[in-house]
């Protein structure tokens, strides 16, 4: 399974979930606390730097392949093979009860993601994870919406923040392929698809590597090419799970051609034109491509022993599909933070508590432990204020938290960090 099991099943025949939750977010202050959600991938080689158990990162099975993903506030299913019914669903814990977060979106809507969220989605459209691979994965793209719409899905933009706390080292290739060379042309990349079985396509070839360095990140344009390197990154994105994957080998691995077309439609799956007109490419030979893309942390609050700063921040053709922002408190204070929408919480280090509630980040998880690392807040809690209190003497307390689209209008645009020196 990918939740950790209680000793009991919640009925909803004698509780109920919007009974449950409404309690539970009455005692806490607008808080529910989540069980660890984790996903593995079948073509994908773990990095170990999860905090999972080296003897569980195979707790699937090893033809289900290793686990190096962990999602947070997830309501989205992972799109794997093979899958587990709840795969990607993150679980809400009360007491000895768990249900999924999205059973309680569900019936309560705009009680936990605000009216503005819920009127228009109808859900919580967006979702984090913690993705950690041994070295790079394959030269990929993400459908937009249009795209993804023909094979009933939804588009992906996403957003890359990789937090010092879990990039101890950096693995095998910590450097991350972008875009095209400018001048790069269709005909050139066509050629690399129809090599698919000559051996390798040398689509990197094309291509630039950016070193990627802890407490930076990227904005992640839908159909641009990307072929994420090996730090452990925190993910903002979009609530999907599509991708094309259009790099044929890696590390003398093959990716089959099946993953090259799995959100395609099925009529166009040896059409190489349709494939390669795919990627938008005036986004994917911009030569401003960083200038475009590139984030590092902005302040965006601090006071007595605390700073909020921005993460991940910008928007995509004009409209702000998530943000997300990194709260340290130092040892032995306390703040109360304001937001304007729900979010998703992660605590990456240190202990403390949040609105009383435990919060810490622990040092080994084993597959079906519970943990105090993660909650999920909503907007009326986030817009009450919710406290934060570092209870060491000696380490700081730091939390990762992403929203929704269209909470933050006052988040900065890309770049903002070269005016305001944002950097820590």
């Amino acid at each position: 399974m990918s939740h950790p099991k209680t000793t009991h099943e919640l009925s909803t025949r004698k509780t109920g979930v919007s009974g449950l939750a409404r309690a539970e977010l009455a005692r806490t202050g607008g808080l529910l606390r989540l069980a660890p959600c984790w996903v593995p991938r079948s073509f994908l080689q773990p990095g170990k730097r999860l905090k999972l158990h080296p003897d569980d990162l195979y707790a699937f099975g090893l033809n289900r392949g290793g686990i190096d993903e962990r999602w947070f506030a997830s309501t989205t299913e992972a799109a794997n093979e093979n899958r587990t019914p709840d795969e990607g669903l993150s679980y809400v814990v009360v007491g000895r009860n768990r249900f999924t977060l999205l059973q309680a979106v569900k019936e309560l809507g705009a009680e936990l993601i605000g009216k503005r969220i819920w009127s228009k989605y109808r859900k919580w459209p967006v979702y984090s994870k913690f993705f950690d691979n041994m070295g790079p994965i394959p030269h990929h793209m993400h459908q937009d919406a249009r795209q993804a719409r023909l094979v009933g899905q939804e588009g992906k933009p996403e957003s890359y923040y990789f937090p010092p706390q879990h990039n101890n080292v950096g693995n095998n290739f910590p450097y991350t392929f972008m875009g095209f060379e400018p001048g790069t042309t269709k005909a050139q990349v066509r050629e690399c698809i129809a090599n698919w079985n000559k051996g390798d396509n040398k689509i990197l070839a094309l291509s630039k590597a950016y070193k990627l360095e802890p407490g930076t990140g990227w904005l992640i344009d839908p159909c641009v090419l990307h072929a994420p390197g090996s730090l452990c990154t925190y993910e903002p994105q979009w609530g999907s799970d599509v991708f094309g994957m259009y790099q044929n080998l890696v590390e003398g691995r093959e990716v089959p051609w099946s993953l090259l077309v799995k959100d395609m439609p099925k009529r166009r799956h040896q059409d190489i034109d349709f494939i390669v007109d795919q990627l938008n490419w005036e986004k994917n030979v911009d030569p401003n491509f960083k200038d475009n893309h590139y984030l590092e942390p902005v302040v965006a609050t601090q006071g007595k022993g605390f700073a909020d700063k921005w993460i991940v921040y910008g928007t995509i053709d004009r409209f702000q599909y998530f943000t997300a922002k990194e709260l340290t408190v130092e040892p032995g204070a306390e703040c109360v933070i304001r937001d304007k929408g729900a979010y998703g919480l992660i605590c990456v280090q240190g202990t403390g508590t949040i609105n009383g509630e435990p919060l810490n980040s622990p040092k080994l998880i084993r597959f079906h432990e519970l943990t105090e690392d993660e909650y999920f807040c909503t907007e009326a809690g986030a817009k009450a204020g919710v406290t934060f209190r570092n209870t060491s003497a000696t380490e700081p307390l730091v939390c990762l938290r992403y929203f929704g689209p269209e909470v933050n209008p006052d988040a900065p645009a890309i770049g903002a960090h070269k005016r305001k020196g944002g950097k820590r």
